[in-house]
């Protein structure tokens, strides 16, 4: 896992500070209101590609929350960071309760936060032991025994300021309440040979049972229901049902270690998908609860795997380990690996902080966005500097690229609109003629028309890592400059 370069530009950024913020209020025993989770895990669905609803078409803040700071360490060599904000993935979850939206965030500062949508008011928040990079996903816990329980935040952390990776316990994955903010069980990450027992990643949620790559790199099956957890090691710990690498002593040897998995796993029918830093991207059948599919890339991977609508899956490359460029590739998991190729899209090579190029967020796409119905787009910002939008289900004619191994060459997607913006790590995210894209350089809002043209609407100077959501003409999304936003049109 990386040191982000937004860990090396905050100190210049940070000085901002929002005097005045009331104080956030304890957790206490409340009766949950909620009507329906709206976006409740990383990029909004078990497919990894719904982002909300209608967009502004301007960029005023409405309203800013001063999120705070905190320490992390990187390693007994390196000693201790001091974070500001939010960064990657950190996108904000959204919960209706009787029409009124609220919130949930993690942040810099060891804090889960529940935030009220209208006001930017802080309604509780929960202490970790370190910072929170990863999305959280809530589950309905729809046979709970009390409110407390039936609405659930499954939410993970870096590993633990005074913590190392040889520690005997490192508790960084819990679940907490929505109603109430309190702890209900947390998950001891075990050592493996990955070099990381953090938790980044989103759980996918079936019923009643959670699927999560852990970035000790386990693909871990359990059970998120208190009702199910049993104290060990003096912790209420959930029921993990299911426990199988993502990596292999090879790849461990290879990549030393950094075989960490941070990308969250998608659904497509009876199979779930996910990447690894191990260089893999594998597929599990619900059935026969085995890894049954292993297309092999060799790069590290950190974004996450999204499904489209033809039931192809969308891979992020970065650019490390392999020979040549990072890039995209659309996967076709249906057929064999050796043939599930459809196309592949490099990016330049460009070193940026401690990256040498390659896509590290994920792939946004408009297939639950389609005001205009002839191009399926996908759209991916790289460390190279540029905004991608391409169509995911054309390809040039009489074109071949070479793979990220420079051994095979495919083919690969059209290019509709290209766009300098600077390094990003976020994911661009639609609306129904928007493309709203996050980088080091700021936020930037596009619109389309029928012909595929894009016009920039506006843009917001500051550095952002995470990724926003949309919803009722509202943008929000957390910045490394020490803020949550909410982008609106002022009238």
């Amino acid at each position: 896992m990386k040191i982000y370069f937004g860990i090396l530009v905050s100190v210049l950024i940070q000085v901002r500070l929002l005097s005045g913020q009331d104080e956030p209020s304890k957790p206490s025993p409340a009766e949950s209101k909620i009507t329906k989770t709206i976006i409740p895990t990383f990029l909004g669905n078990d497919q990894r590609n719904y982002y909300g609803n209608s967009s502004p078409k301007r960029l005023d803040v409405i309203w800013k929350l001063y999120l705070g700071s905190g320490k992390t360490v990187i390693s007994r060599r390196s000693g201790e960071r001091k974070w500001t904000g939010a960064g990657w993935t950190g996108q904000p979850l959204l919960v209706s309760e009787e029409g009124e939206l609220y919130l949930i965030q993690g942040a810099y500062d060891h804090h889960l936060k529940k935030i009220d949508a209208a006001t930017g008011k802080v309604i509780w928040q929960y202490e970790f032991d370190d910072v929170i990079k990863g999305t959280g996903s809530i589950w309905h816990n729809k046979n709970a025994s009390s409110k407390d329980e039936e609405f659930i935040i499954l939410q993970g952390s870096r590993l633990g300021v005074g913590n190392f990776l040889d520690s005997k316990h490192i508790p960084s994955y819990r679940a907490i309440s929505y109603t109430t903010g309190s702890e209900l069980w947390r998950l001891d990450v075990k050592r493996t040979r990955s070099y990381s027992r953090d938790v980044d990643g989103s759980a996918l949620l079936i019923n009643d049972t959670a699927y999560i790559g852990l970035e000790n790199s386990l693909f871990t099956v359990f059970s998120p229901d208190p009702k199910n957890a049993a104290s060990e090691d003096g912790m209420l710990q959930p029921k993990i049902y299911q426990e199988i690498k993502l990596y292999t002593e090879k790849d461990a040897i290879a990549h030393r270690n950094n075989v960490v998995t941070e990308s969250s796993p998608c659904l497509i029918d009876n199979r779930v998908y996910i990447a690894s830093g191990s260089g893999h991207v594998f597929g599990y059948d619900l059935e026969q609860k085995k890894l049954v599919w292993d297309f092999y890339i060799g790069s590290d991977i950190d974004g996450s795997v999204v499904a489209t609508q033809d039931s192809c899956i969308l891979v992020p490359v970065e650019k490390q380990y392999i020979k040549g460029k990072g890039g995209v590739f659309k996967l076709d998991p249906r057929k064999p690996p050796d043939s599930a190729v459809v196309w592949y899209f490099p990016v330049e090579d460009k070193e940026f902080a401690d990256w040498k190029g390659g896509i590290i967020g994920s792939v946004g796409i408009n297939d639950n966005y389609k005001k205009y119905n002839n191009k399926y787009l996908a759209a991916f910002t790289a460390i190279d500097g540029s905004l991608y939008v391409v169509n995911h289900k054309e390809t040039e004619e009489n074109f071949l690229v070479r793979g990220p191994n420079n051994i095979k060459k495919f083919h690969s997607a059209k290019v509709l609109f290209k766009k300098y913006i600077g390094s990003s790590i976020s994911t661009p995210v639609f609306s129904d003629s928007t493309l709203i894209v996050a980088g080091y350089n700021g936020i930037f809002l596009f619109e389309y028309n029928a012909d595929f043209e894009f016009e920039l609407l506006d843009k917001f100077v500051t550095s952002f890592e995470s990724t926003p959501i949309v919803y009722n003409n509202s943008i929000y999304i957390a910045s490394r400059d020490g803020y949550f936003y909410c982008f609106g049109e002022n009238e």
